[in-house]
C-alpha cells in the first residue's frame, strides 16, 4: 500500500509539471521519414509541393520528409533501378495503368484499400480517376489530377494568317499547316527525341480512326494491333510528318524544348496534355509563357474514322504508396488530397482536380475546356505506355519514332507494336 501511494504521488508531480504529458507524447510520436520522388521541376509547382511538406511537417513534427525532385525521363529510369533493387520509395509519381500493375503484381506497392474505406475518403475523389489507381479490387495510390491530351495553340499566330477557328478534321489541320508555313511560322513544337510526345500522334489516329472497338480488341488479344485502323494511323503520321510541319531537328529536340518553343510564341501550335501551360511559363524567356494567347483545342476528326469527335486521349498523375512505407505515408497523402490542397494545385496550373469541390481552383479557362473535355469523352483512352505492359509501351514510343524518322513503314510499326503485346500481355 505505501509503494502504491508513492506512484500516485510521483504520477501526480509529473501531471502538475507537465512532464507526464510531455513524456507520453514522445513516446507514442516516434520519428518518422517519408521519402517522397515528384516529377514537377517547374519552380512554381516544385514549390508548391515543398510549402505542403512544410505544413504537413509543422503539424506532425516527429516526420520527416525527404523530398527528390526528378525530370520526368529520370524518374523512370531511376525508379527502375530502385525497384530492381527491391528499395522502394515511400511515395513516388505514377500514372497508374501497366506499370503500376506490374509493381502491384511483384509485391512492390502498399494495399491502401483500408484507408480509402476510412472516414469516407473513397468518396471524395471522381469515381474514374481513382479507378485508375486500383489492380484486382485494390487500390494502390490516387490520382492528383486527371485531363487529356489536346493542341494548344498560339491565338495570335492563328489571327496572324487569318485562322478563324481550330481545325476540326484532319484535311484542315493540314490546310492550317500549309498557311501557317507560308508565313514563315512553325506550325507545331515536337521533342521527338522523348519519343513520348511523338506517341500521342499515332495513339490520337489510332483513336479517332478505329475508335474503341480497335483499341479493346487488340489490347485484350481479341484483335490485333495490325488491325487496319493502326496501320491506317501510320499513313496519316506519315502524311502529317511530310508536310513538314516540325522545327528543324525535331527528332533530337526534348519535351523541354517543344515547351520553349510554344512558350517563346516560335510555334503555334503542340499536341500536349494538361500540364502544358505550366510549362510554357517555365520555359519561356520571360517567364509568362502565352498568357491570354492560349488556345486548345480537341484532336481533329478523321474523315470516315470510326471514333467520335468527343473520344480522348489522356490520363493523369498520382501517387501510389510504396510496399515499406510508415502508415503516416498514406496520412500525408491524404493530406494533400484535400479539396484545400487540390485547389492550391489548380491555381497554379499543376492539376485538372480529382477531387469534388475542387474544380472551384480552375481560373484558366483553357484548363477548364480541357476539363469539359475530359467529361464529355464516352470513350476515354489511357496513354498506351501507361495502360499497356511496360515493355509494350516501350515499344509502341519505339515503333513510333520510327515513323518520325522515315525508317519503318506503318505496316512495320503496327506489326512491332503487336509483336511486343503478343508476347507480353497474358
Amino acid at each position: 500500500m505505501k509503494k502504491l501511494i508513492l506512484v500516485w504521488f510521483m504520477v501526480g508531480i509529473l501531471l502538475a509539471s507537465g512532464a507526464f504529458t510531455a513524456l507520453s507524447a514522445e513516446v507514442q510520436a516516434d520519428p518518422v521519414t517519408i521519402n517522397w520522388w515528384h516529377i514537377q521541376t517547374e519552380t512554381e509547382h516544385r514549390n508548391l509541393w515543398q510549402n505542403l511538406a512544410d505544413q504537413y511537417m509543422a503539424e506532425n513534427p516527429n516526420v520527416k520528409i525527404e523530398i527528390t525532385v526528378l525530370e520526368n525521363e529520370n524518374f523512370k529510369a531511376k525508379l527502375t533501378t530502385v525497384m530492381q533493387s527491391g528499395e522502394v520509395p515511400d511515395l513516388f509519381q505514377s500514372w497508374g495503368g501497366g506499370t503500376m500493375n506490374d509493381q502491384a503484381e511483384a509485391g512492390l506497392l502498399k494495399d491502401i484499400t483500408a484507408y480509402l474505406d476510412k472516414d469516407g475518403w473513397r468518396e471524395t475523389f471522381s469515381e474514374g480517376a481513382l479507378g485508375v489507381y486500383a489492380y484486382d479490387g485494390k487500390n494502390y495510390g490516387v490520382p492528383r489530377d486527371m485531363g487529356m491530351v489536346g493542341f494548344w495553340y498560339n491565338k495570335e499566330l492563328f489571327a496572324q494568317v487569318g485562322i478563324d477557328n481550330p481545325p476540326a478534321t484532319w484535311t484542315e489541320l493540314l490546310d492550317d499547316i500549309e498557311k501557317l508555313k507560308a508565313a514563315g511560322i512553325t506550325p507545331i513544337a515536337l521533342g521527338e527525341g522523348d519519343k513520348w510526345p511523338g506517341a500521342f500522334y499515332w495513339e490520337y489516329l489510332a483513336v479517332r480512326i478505329g475508335g474503341e472497338d480497335a483499341f479493346v480488341k487488340a489490347a485484350s488479344r481479341e484483335g490485333s494491333f495490325t488491325n487496319p485502323a493502326f496501320v491506317e494511323a501510320g499513313e496519316k503520321l506519315l502524311e502529317l510528318v511530310a508536310a513538314d510541319p516540325f522545327q528543324l531537328g525535331f527528332l533530337g529536340a526534348t519535351w523541354a524544348d517543344e515547351a520553349t518553343l510554344m512558350g517563346n510564341g516560335e510555334a503555334a501550335m503542340d499536341l500536349m496534355g494538361q500540364w502544358a501551360p505550366g510549362s510554357f511559363r517555365e520555359n519561356s524567356i520571360d517567364s509568362q509563357g502565352l498568357g491570354d494567347k492560349t488556345g486548345w483545342f480537341k484532336f481533329p476528326m478523321v474523315e470516315g474514322g470510326a471514333g467520335h469527335p468527343n473520344d480522348a486521349l489522356g490520363g493523369g498523375n498520382g501517387f501510389v504508396v510504396g510496399k515499406n512505407a510508415p502508415e503516416e505515408t498514406v496520412d500525408f497523402l491524404k493530406f494533400i488530397s484535400s479539396v484545400e490542397s487540390q485547389i492550391a494545385q489548380a491555381e497554379v496550373g499543376l492539376s485538372v482536380p480529382v477531387i469534388k469541390g475542387a474544380e472551384a481552383g480552375l481560373t484558366d479557362p483553357t484548363l477548364i475546356l480541357v476539363q469539359q473535355g475530359a467529361a464529355d469523352a464516352g470513350y476515354f483512352q489511357l496513354y498506351y505506355d501507361q495502360y499497356l505492359p511496360p515493355a509494350t509501351g516501350s515499344v509502341v514510343n519505339d515503333a513510333v519514332q520510327g515513323l518520325f524518322a522515315g525508317t519503318m513503314t506503318p505496316e512495320e510499326a503496327a506489326q512491332m507494336v503487336e509483336d511486343s503485346a503478343a508476347r507480353e500481355i497474358k
